[in-house]
């Protein structure tokens, strides 16, 4: 009898485990999937950056104001600003997110175009803001939203007719990223460039453009970006720095860098501990922006580095299977736009950090401090957010999930009148 009873249950071990991985499996290919995979990477990584830009910031904000929570509560009071702009993106239908893209990428070409008047302002060397009042804004993070939708919505007009030049470039290349691209650059901000040209590449591929136009691009991008580099003593100092090693120069032009991969040394397998960071006192320059990713490895060490990279895979894994699931064109394209646009960005300042790469002064997009570079992300994150519920059955589900959490809470108070009674 217990023989039977124990082959009976070694062969139903099997059926359960296939059960529940299948489950599982149905599970992770819900409709709802995407929209949660977006919402839940979103946050964490906005709260982790509230976290660490209040413990980088807490010295210099001190030294700079007499108080340690001075950036964090601009940081914050912008962080509460994007969520609000993500929420209305969320709530937008597609036919409006169609139309936008002119209009949007329009302001942002002439609010870009403001840099070069007095209401201009140099930052470390770009003149990549404008400035009204205590009011400070960088034109170019709104531009890439313009960007995206424009591209979008050209692509998608002109998909059947892409295999050649003229409709693969006009007007996306050239004029608007043209115009765009020649108006940053003009600020010396070849960061910026480098995320808007990988933007168009992006949105170019997801389209289905042929290889040939990506030959083309690709040569003609390298020569703009040696160009930039050659025409500038800093760039050309921060190359050189890259080339020789991060700490050949650790007195002078790999001062940051250097101290941004002593940082990571410091921080070893686990980390100091949350706010224990040395490199934060005055040591590493941008602590709290460009180089947030040197104190998070330093505080929280590997684990906490790991946490930040693997919620932009997932990020990266849910804008794919919008890219991937969608049949509408400019849902495909529009989110391979946001996708590059954060991707891109993200590996860039890592790996200017690390060292793989040269500092070109792009910050950690949701994580690093930055008003404008925040607010922007976390509304074209929103956008997405917008295209996911528009996936078959996404809706369906989100508001039957409501449904039952409606009448679960409205159980509560009845429960507790006959208790009573």
């Amino acid at each position: 009898m217990s023989t039977t009873s124990s082959t009976a249950r070694s062969a139903s071990a099997p059926e359960a485990g296939w059960r529940g991985s299948f489950s599982l499996a149905e599970r992770f290919d819900s409709p709802v999937t995407t929209y949660y995979l977006l919402l839940g990477a979103t946050a964490m990584l906005v709260v982790i950056g509230l976290v660490m830009v209040l413990s980088a910031s807490s010295v210099t904000s001190l030294r700079d104001t007499n108080s340690s929570y001075t950036v964090f509560l601009g940081q914050l009071r912008f962080a509460v600003l994007g969520v609000i702009g993500a929420f209305v993106a969320s709530r937008i239908p597609v036919r409006l997110w169609k139309r936008l893209g002119v209009w949007v990428l329009g302001g942002s070409l002439m609010l870009q175009a403001l840099v070069f008047t007095p209401l201009g302002v140099d930052v470390m060397g770009n003149r990549n803001w404008i400035a009204v009042g205590p009011v400070q804004v960088q034109p170019s993070e709104f531009a890439k939203i313009g960007l995206v939708l424009f591209g979008a919505a050209v692509l998608a007009k002109k998909r059947r007719k892409l295999g050649e030049y003229l409709h693969a470039f006009v007007p996306l290349v050239f004029p608007a990223g043209g115009l765009l691209l020649l108006l940053v650059l003009g600020g010396h901000d070849l960061g910026t460039a480098l995320v808007l040209i990988a933007i168009i590449g992006g949105m170019l591929f997801a389209s289905g453009v042929p290889t040939r136009v990506f030959v083309f691009a690709g040569a003609a991008a390298a020569v703009l970006a040696a160009g930039m580099v050659l025409t500038s003593g800093n760039r050309m100092g921060r190359i050189s720095t890259w080339l020789a090693g991060a700490c050949a120069d650790p007195n002078g032009t790999g001062f940051q860098t250097c101290h941004g991969l002593y940082a990571l040394a410091d921080g070893g397998w686990w980390g100091v501990g949350l706010g224990a960071s040395r490199e934060k006192w005055q040591w590493l320059p941008e602590a709290h922006n460009d180089f947030i990713f040197s104190i998070i490895g330093e505080e929280l060490g590997l684990p906490g580095t790991f946490v930040v990279m693997g919620l932009f895979a997932a990020l990266a894994f849910a804008c794919y299977r919008l890219v991937s699931r969608t049949d509408d064109f400019f849902i495909r394209v529009a989110s391979a736009g946001v996708m590059v646009w954060i991707l891109v960005q993200a590996i860039i300042n890592i790996g200017s950090v690390i060292g793989a790469l040269p500092v070109v002064g792009v910050p950690l997009p949701l994580v690093s401090a930055g008003g404008s570079a925040l607010v922007t992300t976390l509304f074209g994150l929103g956008m997405l957010i917008s295209f996911a519920r528009n996936e078959p059955g996404c809706s369906e589900a989100l508001s039957t999930r409501v449904g039952v959490v409606s009448r679960s809470l409205a159980v509560l108070p009845a429960r507790r009148r006959r208790s009573r009674g």
